[in-house]
């Protein structure tokens, strides 16, 4: 069984857009994908289940203990060839600095970590900030990042800049999403229409091109 967690280097990279597509693309693969989400939020484990079939379960070791949280993720893995955990904020944020993070959670759980970047309005200096997401390290917390995805990349010249400060910084580069205001979730609210659900599978198919047209979902499935 293989594990792998969407993190990103803050809010409104499209941690939940990249999912959703990775999801249907290893589903199109003919994959059983079990789908979680750090945290209590309740309206993404929604998305998973419409992009890949599967209740999508919850892992917060802000309100549940670090074993619950163990036994949980072990439980609901069982049966799936690969698990895909959706990240919360950026890969750091925490209820108190990085406590109750997506890193903590992929270091309790030992998940390698593909780390979603947007890379609009950016090119080669995304570079440091790859360095410091590569090198810090809190006490307690050791997260292994598998490799880099950068949304809302330009052009191909753009991502040959965004290529070559991975391979200067030490990360994978593992592909790239191209800007595309289409690749936008619905509106966060209560519940989904018929007509926003329809809207949703449509951007889940769209995504899941994006994914299996840019991305090295190989290294994914076999780090």
């Amino acid at each position: 069984m293989q594990k792998v967690l969407i993190a990103a280097t803050n809010s409104n990279c499209g941690k939940t857009t990249f999912t959703m597509g990775l999801l249907r693309a290893l589903k199109r693969r003919g994959l059983k994908v079990q789908p979680y989400k750090c945290g209590p939020d309740y309206i993404d484990p929604m998305f998973h289940h419409q992009a890949s079939g599967q209740e999508s379960v919850n892992l917060d070791i802000v309100m549940a203990t670090k074993e619950h949280v163990k036994d949980i993720f072990t439980r609901y893995s069982e049966n799936a060839d690969i698990c895909v955990v959706e990240g919360v904020m950026g890969l750091y944020d925490g209820r108190d600095r990085w406590h109750g993070s997506s890193a903590e959670i992929a270091s309790l759980l030992d998940i390698p970590i593909v780390l979603l970047v947007n890379a609009k309005s950016t090119a080669y200096s995304i570079a440091p900030l790859l360095y410091g997401f590569k090198n810090f390290r809190p006490e307690g917390c050791n997260p292994r990042i598998l490799g880099v995805v950068f949304n809302m990349v330009g052009s191909e010249r753009h991502f040959s800049m965004l290529k070559q400060a991975c391979e200067d910084v030490g990360l994978e580069c593992l592909g790239y999403l191209k800007r595309n205001e289409k690749l936008s979730v619905p509106s966060r609210h209560l519940g989904l229409s018929i007509a926003e659900m329809e809207k949703l599978e449509n951007l889940i198919n769209a995504a899941a091109d994006e994914v299996m047209a840019h991305v090295n979902i190989d290294k994914i499935v076999n780090p």
